[in-house]
């Protein structure tokens, strides 16, 4: 009997070492792509697909999270009698019902499979989807609403997201073989962890996102701590293939890795530009930046950044001018 997903994950203990000073004492997940911090825009993708119950697993010095999924009274009542009800409206859209939320600790660093058996107890016997905070998604409808769906035409099983990556970064991450395309999703017929370019089936990575069957706790308790002392997920997945089907999704969307600081600012801008509010403004801040650096070609940035600079540069929109070249 295929159940439906209900259940996420968030795990949220990391240190946040990429990002020191500014994580010495909040939460890597509380940094804010323009006014929204990291962990309240996966939650929103995740509610968006479906989910009811948020699962968070978090470590020490990470209560601010905790915090921020709850009732602030003082700052609710003093909006109230300042009369700033938008405000306040979106800190009441933002808040989960009562119940929905639930967090447990993960005592020490032992990476991200370790994380997610952490979660066994509060997930129970039904799937769950997994999602990483820092990974974001920028996609309509929401990636897990998108693998929700694919869940639904397979079945059931497993769903992981995965996207293309240049052949020579494969190294760094876990690679999917595809077989049996259907539209833009697949079976998988093996997952091979940070694969040499050689030995790699192919150049779609695992992103992010993943729908598991409860079995997978069992096969995570199986594993012994790999590289840096870390359980992995992968391997729990791989064997976990042996019994169960495994499907991918090449979805339709962009993700912006913000545990790192160029994929981090890349979010920004993007997200920013598309911003009612602020889209125009910020447009011509960010080609006055520009051009003042003497246009795109001395802007060192990652690619993808390069990319959204690029696609700005050609920008006929309302509001915007060309950026000097």
């Amino acid at each position: 009997m295929m159940h439906p997903i209900k259940k996420a994950v968030f795990p949220v203990a990391g240190l946040g070492t990429r990002f020191l000073p500014a994580t010495k004492a909040m939460p890597k997940e509380m940094l804010t792509v323009v006014d929204k911090p990291l962990i309240q825009i996966v939650v929103e993708e995740a509610r968006e697909a479906g989910i009811e119950h948020l699962i968070f697993v978090t470590g020490r010095n990470k209560s601010v999270i905790e915090d921020h999924f709850d009732k602030q009274y003082e700052l609710e009542s003093t909006l109230r009698k300042r009369g700033k009800s938008i405000q306040l409206e979106i800190l009441e859209q933002d808040l989960p019902a009562a119940g929905q939320t639930s967090f447990t600790r993960q005592q020490e660093p032992l990476g991200l499979g370790h994380a997610i058996w952490c979660a066994r107890n509060l997930v129970g016997n039904q799937p769950f989807a997994v999602l990483l905070p820092d990974m974001i998604m920028k996609a309509q409808p929401g990636c897990l609403a998108q693998m929700v769906d694919v869940y639904n035409q397979r079945g059931g099983g497993n769903v992981i997201a995965v996207e293309e990556t240049a052949w020579d970064q494969v190294h760094r991450y876990g690679v999917v073989a595809p077989r049996d395309w259907q539209d833009n999703h697949f079976s998988i017929a093996a997952m091979v962890e940070k694969p040499t370019r050689e030995n790699a089936p192919s150049n779609l990575i695992i992103s992010g996102r993943y729908i598991l069957q409860p079995e997978i706790f069992a096969e995570i308790e199986k594993q012994k701590p790999g590289a840096g002392g870390e359980i992995q997920i992968t391997d729990a997945m791989i064997n976990l293939m042996q019994s169960q089907d495994f499907h991918g999704l090449k979805f339709h969307g962009k993700t912006y890795d913000c545990g790192d600081k160029l994929g981090f600012l890349a979010a920004n801008v993007a997200f920013a530009l598309e911003r009612e509010d602020l889209g125009a403004a910020f447009r011509q801040v960010l080609q006055d930046v520009i051009s003042s650096h003497n246009g795109f070609l001395s802007w060192d940035a990652s690619a993808e950044l390069n990319t959204i600079l690029r696609d700005l540069k050609g920008d006929q929109k309302p509001g915007g001018i060309k950026a000097a070249s």
